[in-house]
């Protein structure tokens, strides 16, 4: 049986046909005659302000007599079950088999199971699922909730995997040796963010088990041809994101989202998901908590480092991690001994010498985790919202010159304290360009600030941000000396 895709009545922004899979659609589809077609449904559109009834009428116009599909699975959250395991008899009325499919079953406690298996045995569905949704339980585990589903429910049971331990495999092959008989697989393990079970791998072990035949070149042609293209193409699969996702619990859309974004670097991944767990709200995905993680400080900013005891009246020299510092490395040292620019590097960048450098900046967490061994070693002193930092990172910068200028995180703001400040994004760029606003600097001249490609979103965030900057009362004349691709006033290091 193939699964084709949703059946949804939502029509939000462009998506293809397998979003939707109507009659209509999969009607053109060359389907070869023997495959059962399913789809998918989400519980969730089931329980709305309208009738269940006229929903799904809606959503399945024809019986199974006249329709390709064969099969409907509806997707559970617990909450959903009841109502959803209403859904059934009408879908079986109209000549479908129906699968129930409960999600997140890993954080469900034996009683619970116990009785949703209970409640299920009272309709008439012909095979209960449950879902490994975020890809976080063990073969243990497996065995265990196969057990408590028996308890009352006796009828078909089928499993759902995610790959994010590397366990998709031997999760379904431990269901199937609890007597499970329905298992998902996918081409590659094709699938949201880790994906799934690989069918080239689960063939193997069936026809091992079984003792069928295995002719696998057909299925590693069509790999070939068609899966590994797409996988280069969309990213699916496993890594260690998706690991310390499925270890902690973590939705894996929040990986996928950040790893098809550019504006998120490894920290902010990693932080994301730190803030996710810490906060307990990462099981479901909701876009307002992706965006309130990767806002790491939004509480009131504090800090006992005045900025204008180093900086009042200085041009400031501000260097980036581009390669636009070390391929000009010499001129830049010929300005900084003429012209005694007080010279700032963000976070750890070694590619000038230490000696030319006055202070360093870094306000990152995640960064400053990875970086505080370096920092320690190196000479200068760290511009940081130290007061604001979590102990471990307090910890680890013991001895260490620490000037401790607090930090707020507010879209589309800036705001120049003299011991702290507000940015629009937690961009080490934006904290460095307030702290030599509130110092009141004369300037702030920039060198290795290239860039990235026009349709990186990367480019459009600075950009942003950097107009927010330069329409902000107190702000200073910025004016890049190397390369440039950001929207600010270049010249050239060479006449200055």
């Amino acid at each position: 049986m193939v699964e084709i895709g949703f059946r949804t009545r939502k029509n939000e922004g462009f998506k293809g046909g397998c979003a939707f899979s109507t009659d209509t659609f999969i009607s053109d589809l060359r389907i070869p005659p023997g495959l059962s077609v399913s789809v998918m449904i989400n519980a969730s559109e089931l329980i709305c302000d309208l009738p269940t009834e006229r929903v799904l009428e809606e959503l399945f116009p024809l019986s199974a007599d006249h329709s390709r599909v064969d099969m409907v699975r509806i997707a559970s959250h617990v909450s959903e079950f009841a109502e959803a395991a209403k859904s059934v008899a009408w879908l079986k009325g109209k000549g479908f088999q129906v699968g129930l499919n409960l999600m997140q079953i890993a954080d469900l406690q034996e009683d619970e199971i116990k009785s949703l298996a209970k409640l299920a045995s009272g309709y008439p569905i012909d095979v209960l699922y449950f879902a490994d949704s975020v890809g976080g339980m063990t073969p243990n585990q497996v065995i265990q909730v196969v057990e408590w589903l028996r308890y009352g429910w006796q009828g078909a049971i089928g499993i759902h995997t995610h790959d994010n331990l590397g366990l998709a495999l031997s999760n379904t092959l431990a269901a199937i040796g609890e007597g499970v008989t329905w298992v998902d697989s996918t081409v590659t393990g094709m699938g949201r963010g880790p994906g799934n079970a690989r069918t080239e791998e689960l063939v193997i072990e069936l026809c091992e088990k079984t003792g069928a035949e295995l002719n696998l070149v057909p299925l590693m042609s069509v790999i070939r041809k068609y899966f590994k293209p797409m996988q280069t193409e969309c990213g699916w699969g496993t890594n260690p994101f998706y690991y310390l996702a499925g270890k902690y619990g973590i939705h894996p859309s929040y990986i996928q989202d950040m790893l098809c974004d550019a504006r998120y670097t490894e920290e902010d991944v990693v932080a994301v998901i730190e803030h996710l767990r810490r906060e307990g709200v990462g099981k479901k995905f909701h876009q307002k908590y992706l965006d309130a993680a990767r806002h790491i400080y939004h509480a009131v900013p504090c800090g006992k480092w005045c900025p204008e005891s180093l900086f009042a009246g200085r041009e400031v020299l501000l260097l980036g991690n581009g390669p636009g510092v070390e391929r000009y490395s010499n001129a830049l040292r010929a300005y900084i001994e003429e012209r005694k620019p007080l010279v700032v590097a963000l976070n750890t960048l070694d590619a000038i010498a230490n000696e030319l450098i006055d202070l360093r900046v870094a306000c990152h967490p995640v960064r400053l985790l990875t970086d505080c061994s370096a920092h320690v070693a190196l000479p200068q002193p760290l511009i940081t919202p130290y007061s604001m930092l979590h102990d471990e990172i307090r910890t680890k910068l013991s001895g260490k010159e620490v000037l401790d200028f607090g930090l707020n995180v507010q879209a589309d703001t800036f705001s120049f304290g003299d011991t702290h400040c507000t940015i629009p994004a937690p961009l080490v760029i934006a904290y460095a360009l307030a702290a030599a606003a509130s110092g009141k600097a004369e300037r702030v001249l920039l060198a290795g600030f290239d860039g990235y490609g026009a349709d990186d979103p990367r480019s459009h965030e600075i950009n942003k941000m950097l107009g927010v900057y330069q329409n902000t009362a107190g702000h200073l004349d910025l004016l890049a000396i190397t390369a440039t691709k950001y929207s600010v006033k270049t010249v050239s290091l060479y006449r200055l």
